[in-house]
């Protein structure tokens, strides 16, 4: 069997004394475009921080390509939530792609010539390239989106993690990211999302996993988005129109 991606033990994580989550145990395979979805408050952003560092668990063990988040960090990008940033810095476009390579290119050392084209091709594959000398704060929430999508790419990693990458973006660009990530999948990417609109996972993922503090599932979406599957991660107040498996 092939070793996962991303291997997760025994995960809980608390704020305080409230469990955000419960003894999670996963594996993500490499390749895969996999949805993480759950209700507010389900501990999916939660999850996402805690695989990154961003978070300390109070127990378990998270593994990356068999090793520690530290030791493969250069391999993981990462797209955090839009209203997370401070979108009033004062930088352009161009650099916030080049932050992208900082961790290869060191914080003392200034980005060079091939540095700066592998940021310009970032943004190009994202439709920003007219946009590098522009300041991130005049930019729209969907081409800031972008520009933090660019910044991921340049980085050119592994696995990738996005935290709700559609979230206020109009429908052309959510389309646009869309296609950019299946490109990836097919090049043999990883890429694991958190998304909330339930209408589209058939159309954009072929793996899910469903968080309501505690795992309801992980694996395919053809077996795991089910009724009973919704039922426990929504609390079976919620009327499903969604394609799903019996």
């Amino acid at each position: 069997m092939t070793k996962p991606v991303v291997d997760i033990k025994d995960l809980t994580v608390a704020y305080r004394d409230t469990p955000v989550l419960w003894d999670i145990d996963v594996q993500i395979p490499k390749g895969v475009m996999m949805a993480i979805v759950g209700p507010n408050g389900a501990g999916k952003s939660t999850l996402i921080k805690a695989i990154l560092g961003l978070l300390r668990p109070a127990c378990g063990q998270i593994r990356i390509l068999g090793k520690p988040y530290s030791d493969v960090r250069t391999l993981v990008g990462y797209v955090p939530q839009r209203n997370t940033v401070d979108w009033d810095f004062p930088t352009d476009a161009l650099d916030v792609v080049l932050m992208g390579l900082y961790r290869k290119i060191g914080w003392i050392r200034r980005p060079g010539k091939k540095d700066r084209q592998l940021a310009l091709e970032a943004l190009e594959k994202v439709g920003m390239a007219d946009f590098a000398s522009r300041q991130i704060s005049q930019l729209s929430g969907g081409q800031q989106q972008r520009i933090f999508l660019a910044r991921a790419l340049v980085q050119n990693a592994d696995i990738y993690f996005l935290d709700e990458p559609f979230a206020g973006v109009d429908a052309q660009t959510e389309q646009a990211i869309v296609t950019l990530l299946k490109n990836l999948k097919k090049a043999g990417k990883t890429l694991i999302v958190v998304h909330h609109d339930l209408q589209t996972l058939t159309e954009y993922f072929d793996w899910i996993m469903m968080l309501n503090v505690h795992l309801i599932g992980a694996g395919p979406i053809d077996t795991v988005l089910t009724n009973e599957n919704l039922r426990l991660a929504y609390g079976g107040r919620t009327a499903f129109n969604v394609p799903v498996h019996s």
